[in-house]
């Protein structure tokens, strides 16, 4: 009996065993694959706001990298400036790495960075030139913020003026499906391409309101509400502005609006 029982933990601590080094090692040689699989699902993203891919469209892996590829220019932005940073690697350059780098980050302490619920704020950010040619067609700025009960991950594409909204989506958040989860319904984003970022003073004023907007021209900085979700709604334009403000890009895109870049 005394055996028997020595025999039984002893295969089920090899089998206990076995099993880790296989979990271990699948994780492991999955990771270069997930993380493959996020840039992928991101270059779409950005294609997909700014117009060059459609919502729905299926395509291969080769085929999202060769549109990137041909059309979108990533560079890197010391958001205290607003002046781009070539000598940092696009290429290499991991926005939210940095972020939980104390050397390559700050803490973010404006009424404005507590309002969307943003803790730290990276030194310098990855922006995406959509360009044809050599002209600038549009830039896509990486947004975040908090909603209702998630964080809310998201690319605004603005044209080359600095000021008109050509897209927004969002690839990570956690919002409830059918209420704020409807920030990834392409009805409610087809809503803002046409929308003025700033007012005439320059200060951001793009904003989802409660209930229905008019069109563009009658409403340039009002996009309609997301039924059912105030707080997500209300959380969507702290972050925009946010972002669209001093502390973040708001510099930078002064330097289209004074056709200081080409």
């Amino acid at each position: 009996m005394g055996r028997d029982w020595k025999y039984i933990v002893g295969f089920a601590t090899a089998v206990c065993l076995v099993c880790s080094v296989i979990v271990a090692g699948s994780a492991v040689g999955l990771r270069e694959l997930q993380d493959t699989n996020k840039v992928l699902d991101r270059q779409k993203k950005v294609l997909i706001v700014a117009g060059l891919l459609a919502e729905d469209a299926q395509v291969s892996a080769d085929e999202v990298q060769r549109l990137f590829k041909e059309n979108v220019r990533p560079r890197v932005v010391d958001l205290a400036t607003g002046q781009y940073d070539d000598k940092t690697d696009a290429a290499a350059f991991d926005q939210q790495k940095a972020l939980k780098d104390p050397s390559a980050s700050h803490k973010a302490e404006s009424p404005e960075a507590r309002a969307a619920g943003i803790q730290r704020l990276p030194n310098k950010a990855l922006v995406f030139e959509i360009v044809a040619g050599k002209d600038i067609e549009m830039v896509i700025l990486p947004i975040e913020g908090k909603g209702l009960w998630s964080t809310l991950y998201g690319y605004l594409a603005v044209g080359r003026d600095g000021n008109t909204i050509r897209g927004i989506t969002f690839y990570q958040h956690g919002e409830t499906p059918g209420l704020g989860g409807e920030v990834d319904n392409p009805k409610w984003k087809a809503l803002w391409p046409g929308r003025k970022a700033y007012d005439a003073e320059g200060h951001a004023a793009i904003g989802v309101i409660k209930g229905q907007a008019p069109g563009a021209a009658e409403a340039p900085h009002k996009v309609d509400g997301l039924s059912g979700a105030t707080i997500t709604s209300n959380g969507v334009t702290k972050l925009v502005r946010f972002w669209l403000g001093d502390g973040g890009f708001g510099k930078f895109l002064a330097g289209f609006r004074k056709g200081e870049r080409a």
